[in-house]
Formats: C-alpha cells, structure tokens, sequence
C-alpha cells in the first residue's frame, strides 16, 4: 500500500521516480541482504528528527537556556543598542542587566512549545520530504521545519512571551530604560514593539539550536542509533556533491 501510494504520488508531483527507485534501492541495501522499505527509512528519519527537536527546545526551555550561551543570549534591539551603551556610560548597568535577563525568561518560558509544532510536521512528513532531506544540504531538514512551523511558533510563542515579559517586569525595565533614555537632552526617542522582538529573537534561537542538532546526526555516525538510519544516511553520505 505505501509503495503503491509513493508511486501514486510520483506520478502527481513529477518526482523522477527512477532517481527516487535508486534511491530505495541503495539506501535500503543493508548489510544482511534486507532491503528497508519507504515506511521503515521515513520512520528513521522521524524518529531522529523527533530526538533532535526536543532536543533543541528542551535545551532552551531551561533556566538561563538564552540567557547563559552568548549564541542564543537575547540582548537589545539594534534600534536600541545606543540605549544601551548611553544607559551604561551613566553608571545604570543594574537596571540594563536586569532588563536584558528579563528578555532572555520570556524566551525560555516560550521555547517548550515548540516540542508539539515540530511533532504535527514531522507527522506531516511524505517520503518525498524525507528523500529531500537526507540528500539535501546540511540544514535542509532544519529549513523543512522552518517552512512548515514559522508561523505557527509565532503564534504560540507570542502570547507567553508577553505574559512572560509582564511578570518578570520586562515592560516595565523596558519603559524605565526607554524614558530614562529618551529624557537625555539631544537625542532621538527609540521605540520597540518587545514582544514582537523577543519573539522573533526566540524563534531565531530555536532554528540555530535545531540546525546544531541536525548537523550532530549528518556529521557523527555514532548519533544514528538505529540500523535503519545508518543506511539512510550511508547513502547520503556516499552521494554528497
């Protein structure tokens, strides 16, 4: 059933059905004789691709996930990046720092949702996808999710990071940093939407962590921690540009 459906789904979306029987054929080939079927690769994938994204959001949903590792540390707008340095050079280093953390919770409190977005796209996966990724560039699984999720992380993430951001006080730094600045005799008023801000900063921190993940499992043979994933990915591997 599965196999007559791919070939179904061949003929529909003009995929070059002999690449893709190749395909099956060498990365099904494994070292018993036993070929893998599309079902039990696609399942491979999924699973990986599960292990990875949980990874990658249970990674920034803890305590000072954003906050400590300078890669994903969420700190002022560029717009506001002058606030800032001015705000420091005036001895207000307390109520920056503070601010800046608060940034970096509502992020956190945001980034477990994640978990159930990438499960409903990996479910959503056809093999067409998976033979996309597994020969694809070494982020395209991450660019997959990207497309799939985007909106729907905004979404989510948007309202738990304003509530976030109200009970750590963040609007309030924010308000006291902005007005503190803006009182400075000669220069331009900055204004930031926060919420939008640190919600796309979150995002951005998520598709990096993800892409780390994914680059794990391309790059170390010891992640493929099932037969079916080492042959998937041998055959990448041995078909790489």
């Amino acid at each position: 059933m599965f196999r007559n459906t791919l070939l179904l789904l061949c003929s529909i979306t003009l995929l070059n059905c002999a690449e893709t029987s190749e395909f099956l054929k060498q990365a099904g080939a494994s070292v018993t004789g036993a070929p893998l079927s599309e079902e039990q690769m696609s399942t491979a994938l999924q699973q990986a691709l599960s292990i990875a994204t949980a990874n990658s959001s249970e990674k920034l949903s803890k305590k000072n996930g954003y906050y400590k590792d300078e890669l994903f540390k969420i700190t002022f707008p560029n717009e506001a990046r002058k606030v800032e340095n001015t705000l420091r050079s005036l001895g207000m280093n307390t109520l920056v720092d503070k601010t800046i953390l608060s940034l970096n919770q509502a992020a956190e409190a945001a980034a477990n949702q994640a978990k159930p977005i990438f499960l409903n796209a990996i479910r959503q996966m056809t093999f067409k996808d998976v033979r996309t990724i597994v020969l694809g560039s070494e982020n395209a699984a991450t660019r997959y999710f990207k497309e799939k999720t985007l909106s729907q992380l905004k979404h989510s993430f948007s309202p738990i990071i304003k509530n976030k951001l109200d009970a750590v006080n963040a609007n309030q730094y924010w308000k006291t940093v902005m007005s503190s600045y803006n009182k400075i005799p000669t220069v331009e008023p900055v204004q930031t939407n926060l919420t939008a801000y640190v919600t796309e900063k979150a995002i951005d921190g998520l598709f990096l962590s993800l892409a780390q993940e994914e680059k794990k499992i391309r790059e170390n043979p010891t992640l493929r921690t099932t037969e079916a994933l080492k042959q998937v990915f041998a055959y990448a591997d041995a078909n790489k540009n």
